[in-house]
């Protein structure tokens, strides 16, 4: 098309009057094809009504010439009058000099008649000005020496019956966004080389680059980090005792079923990444390379658990614990160890629903296991003390604080009941799980500080997930906070049975009772007590004399009391978190889950330290190394990350939370 076109250029003036003829009109009439629908376009053209027959056309052609003869320098009258409309247009503007075609440019050259034909077809919106100097031009000298300049236009398709557009009112201005409108023009002397620009058309839309595969493992980088150097907080360097080392792994996988449930809380992922197939694969890949000791599972669904989970870790060398979640539920929680470096002492399920009770209406569940370190025979004797496991997944409710409290105080008491050496000290303990509560909440001040004053709080502040304040009606927690038929005490520990027995109570006889008849209290009358007539008004009198005189070994001892209204719960384990929330480097907080694009922390690891003083912070406990040392832990990530891989779950992580591992050492004592 370049080619024919700079042939134009060369030909004399009035062969090169009709060509240029010829070539507008065919290049309004793919302007026309281009804008109007197929029964719009079918035997019309430049505007000329639908129907008009051939000899109609040809008038409306020659009126149309005719008008533009009149405006033609005298150089150009010899010529046909059929070229002579276009060439004055056109042609003489094209060989003035470029001073006088910039002043032209802003002239009309057009009469009134063919304007109102012109700009009923189209809109004229922006110059072709910049198309000048683009790159690839070719420059050709006229007859007189004018320097002419052809610009070449993208190649494609929908360009290739176009034509050159006329260098007046018309060439200077655009065609409104139209694929068949020309893309090369005539300019005056070329400028310098520029980037080309780049046009959009009606219909394509915007024109987006190619995707770029996201470096997932580059975004989702995680550092070891190495603590075994560190001092405790007094300063003092961890010792180079020999140590039994470990590695424990927490991880919520993401159910199928919970999947499927709650498919909205997934829509960025596509739904290949959502396959279960492609998820255990990915998952299984993560328990290879990290390869831990001891893993605890949240989310485990119960039929993947039994026909693919427990067949792949046991072929990894792990003993598998599984339990469901009580109810209808499908998942639930998984302790699996290596029998390589563990041997199982005992296993306790948690189960916290009970029934008639409100506050423990739900269907999560926990389990605790006892295990026995294995140290080689290669090392001689000694010996490793044995090591408690816990892992749970707490209610997610955002305004059932109470309900979660209630739960961890279960899972507390039977930690409680497992870790207890027979001395009433404690052997190291790890808790695991998706508590579903933020870092400093008062769930998890409660777990790491021992000690929770709740009388009159809001439920929904207990786990900090969400702000509730600005409701009317905001459930609060009251003393007592579970009844004393679920048999725990304020301090998380179970209520030693120690109710006397049937034949105990036999001992008391109608003798020994009648003793107390006028004691202070029976001569009392009870407060709210209803006043019949012969039946409640009688006072007993105490007869003169009498004394309370009951031998002290005939009085039993009293029932244990445990006090119920304090509003204060606690324990006694000490534990501390493997994390500390916060990216120093990043100056941003660790998130180990991303719902709905909102990156928290919900996953944690606790084990037990010993505590030690904090002048300066009393609400927050410190703790050092005891029994059980924390030496190194898999960095998290921030939510900005986990926003550049597209959130939770994405091609490299298969489930919608991170998983946490961590190495502890404990010690190693001789026999």
């Amino acid at each position: 098309m370049i080619g024919s076109c700079l042939c134009y250029l060369l030909l004399p003036a009035a062969r090169l009057c009709r060509a240029l003829s010829d070539a507008f009109f065919t290049c309004r009439k793919n302007a026309l094809l281009a804008k109007s629908s197929s029964p719009q376009v079918e035997g019309g053209f430049a505007m000329a009504p639908r129907g008009l027959d051939q000899e109609e056309r040809e008038g409306l052609l020659h009126q149309w010439r005719e008008e533009g003869a009149s405006r033609l320098p005298a150089s150009i009258n010899e010529g046909p009058p059929l070229e002579k409309g276009l060439a004055s247009g056109s042609l003489a503007l094209l060989m003035a000099s470029p001073e006088e075609q910039r002043d032209a440019a802003s002239e009309d050259k057009w009469s009134n008649v063919q304007l109102s034909d012109l700009r009923a077809t189209e809109t004229l919106e922006e110059p072709f000005s910049d198309l000048a100097g683009i790159a690839g031009e070719e420059q050709l000298e006229g007859v007189d020496g004018t320097v002419w300049t052809a610009v070449p236009m993208q190649a494609g398709p929908q360009f290739a019956d176009c034509a050159v557009l006329p260098v007046g009112t018309l060439a200077t201005e655009r065609w409104e966004e139209d694929p068949a409108v020309v893309a090369w023009s005539i300019a005056p002397e070329s400028l310098p080389e520029e980037e080309a620009p780049v046009w959009p058309f009606e219909g394509l839309g915007q024109l987006q680059p190619p995707p770029v595969e996201i470096p997932y493992h580059e975004i989702l980088w995680r550092e070891w980090e190495d603590l075994s150097v560190q001092s405790d907080p007094q300063g003092l360097d961890s010792g180079e005792a020999p140590q039994f080392q470990f590695t424990v792994m927490s991880y919520n996988i993401l159910a199928q079923d919970l999947v499927q449930q709650s498919s909205e809380l997934y829509l960025h992922c596509h739904p290949d990444i959502l396959n279960w197939n492609y998820r255990f694969s990915n998952l299984v890949q993560e328990f290879q390379h990290w390869d831990p000791d001891i893993l605890c599972l949240q989310e485990v669904q119960e039929d993947h658990y039994w026909e693919q989970l427990e067949p792949t870790l046991r072929m990894m060398g792990f003993i598998c614990f599984y339990k469901r979640r009580t109810g209808c539920k499908t998942d639930g929680c998984a302790v699996c160890y290596k029998h390589t470096r563990f041997r199982l002492l005992c296993a306790s399920p948690v189960e916290y629903f009970r029934p008639g009770l409100e506050l423990l209406n739900r269907d999560n569940v926990g389990l605790v296991l006892l295990l026995q370190p294995l140290v080689p025979e290669s090392l001689g004797q000694i010996t490793v003390g044995p090591l408690c496991v816990a892992n749970t997944h707490v209610l997610y409710n955002p305004r059932r604080g109470d309900v979660k409290l209630a739960q961890v105080a279960i899972l507390l008491a039977e930690v409680d009941k497992v870790a207890r050496l027979a001395d009433g000290s404690y052997c190291p303990i790890i808790l695991c799980g998706d508590l579903n509560s933020v870092p400093d909440s008062p769930l998890y001040n409660f777990i790491r500080s021992g000690q929770l004053q709740y009388q009159g709080m809001p439920a929904w502040k207990v786990s900090g997930q969400e702000d509730f304040s600005h409701q009317l009606y905001q459930r609060k927690l009251l003393t007592p906070l579970w009844p004393s038929s679920l048999g725990i005490t304020d301090s998380c520990q179970y209520i030693t049975p120690c109710q006397p027995k049937r034949s105990e109570r036999r001992r008391y006889g109608r003798d020994f009772l009648l003793r107390f008849r006028f004691c202070d209290s029976a001569c009392q009358r009870p407060v709210g007590l209803v006043l019949i007539e012969g039946v409640t008004d009688a006072r007993p009198e105490r007869p003169v004399g009498w004394s309370q005189s009951v031998p002290e070994a005939d009085i039993p001892d009293p029932e244990p009391f445990f006090p119920r209204s304090s509003g204060t719960i606690q324990h006694s384990l000490n534990l501390t978190s493997v994390y500390s929330h916060f990216l120093p480097q990043q100056g941003r907080p660790e998130v180990t889950t991303m719902p709905l694009g909102l990156g928290a922390t919900v996953d944690y690891i606790f084990f037990s330290a010993e505590p030690c003083e904090n002048g300066h912070r009393a609400s927050r406990r410190l703790y050092r190394d005891g029994a059980l040392k924390l030496l190194g832990r898999l960095s998290l990530l921030s939510e900005d990350v986990l926003w550049a891989a597209n959130g939770l779950p994405n091609p490299f992580c298969s489930s919608d939370h991170l998983c946490l591992l961590a190495s502890f050492g404990m010690e190693v004592t001789a026999p």
